[in-house]
């Protein structure tokens, strides 16, 4: 199964996927979860962070510019959050506020699926939904780097 398939399946709780059904994601706000026909041929980064997590306070605001620089273009940023309590991912996005989607992942379900080893770990998926880059924790060294995987996938076309 494609990376964003799942994604795609454990955001909108599709029954038909493997797992899905047994993974509570939610908004934090309430808000409707993107789904699929939302995502489908856009670059996608999923950035799975928690409240306590220091280099977080950092990878927000780089999020929130790049979201911001390159939303036309065809980017979307999910955060996931894997805090227990989601009063602290609250507690922290008032501080460090987010102009993307923030998702609740309780049971850190989704963060198995995809193996993530710490946090932050950020995930890249390109317009045909294969995951073509993962960072393990955030370093403002690396931004720029960062960037262009990102110009570089945007300039790519959805292959049937």
């Amino acid at each position: 199964m494609k990376p964003w398939l799942l994604l795609f399946s454990v955001l909108s709780l599709a029954t038909s996927s493997f797992a899905a059904s047994a993974i509570e994601i939610s908004s934090l706000a309430g808000s409707p979860v993107k789904t699929d026909a939302e995502l489908a041929g856009k670059v996608v980064i999923v950035d799975f962070w928690a409240s306590w997590c220091g280099p977080c306070r950092k990878s927000f605001p780089f999020f929130n510019e790049l979201q911001q620089k390159h939303q036309a273009a065809g980017l979307v940023v999910l955060a996931v959050n894997e805090d227990e309590e989601r009063s602290d991912a609250e507690a922290f996005l008032k501080q460090y506020p987010a102009s993307f989607a923030v998702l609740f992942d309780k049971e850190g379900q989704l963060a198995s699926q995809y193996q993530i080893p710490g946090m932050p770990t950020t995930v890249v998926i390109d317009r045909n939904g294969k995951i073509r880059y993962s960072h393990s924790g955030f370093f403002e060294s690396k931004t720029a780097a960062f960037e262009q995987e990102i110009q570089q996938l945007l300039q790519e076309e959805v292959t049937p």
